[in-house]
């Protein structure tokens, strides 16, 4: 059978897209921990100026510095992590901070703390290799909320060649290969993370026989 030699350009331009997006996916992936990461830094200072300096009490000072947090990372993550899609009028951003409060907020605290109570209530693991997971966890879940609910816009068209988008388009493929590799490329993590759990728990077991 003859293939027509025009199909191998439409092949090669699908093929680029489906990689490029992928690899669009772990470096958003990348910096959605980076700007996590400044903003624990962001939180503790906050913390210690209104708690140590200001003498205020230390949960209103926490509720502070958890809010004054997360909007931080929302400024980074709308103008760093997800710049390919900004907001259209002002209001759309405060609609999105309202979402990322609830949904990004909402996962890392009940989160936590439903997974600590679980691991090392009932479990007995040890507390640091449980907030690990729990950490890990609650990350994968916060990028992917934030990805498909706060910053839902479509990515500039730019972006992607006009060929190569309707290729992938007819064949219903754009969405999904990015969730896919996601979860795949996440399994290391969490694979990591469980690895961390256990080598806590055979510790406790090691110390109780000791005991």
């Amino acid at each position: 059978m003859k293939h027509s030699s025009s199909q191998f350009p439409v092949l090669g331009s699908r093929f680029s897209v489906i990689h490029g997006d992928r690899n669009r996916t772990f470096l958003r992936w990348l910096k959605f921990n980076a700007v996590g990461g400044i903003g624990i830094g962001v939180q503790l200072v906050v913390l210690t100026v209104l708690r140590s300096w200001l003498k205020l009490d230390y949960l209103l000072a926490t509720g502070l510095a958890v809010e004054i947090a997360a909007i931080h990372n929302f400024l980074w993550h709308e103008r760093f992590t997800w710049a390919d899609r900004p907001a259209t009028r002002p209001v759309q951003s405060l609609v999105r901070l309202a979402k990322f409060n609830a949904s990004n907020g909402a996962v890392s605290l009940v989160g936590n703390l439903v997974l600590m109570r679980l691991l090392v209530g009932e479990l007995k693991f040890s507390y640091v290799a449980s907030n690990l997971l729990a950490i890990v966890l609650c990350a994968l879940l916060n990028f992917l909320l934030s990805d498909r609910l706060v910053f839902d816009g479509e990515a500039k068209p730019a972006a992607i060649s006009t060929l190569a988008a309707a290729e992938l388009c007819s064949a219903g493929r754009t969405r999904a290969s990015a969730p896919t590799w996601f979860v795949e490329s996440a399994g290391g993590f969490l694979d990591a993370a469980f690895g961390v759990c256990l080598w806590g728990l055979r510790g406790d077991q090691s110390r109780d026989i000791m005991n």
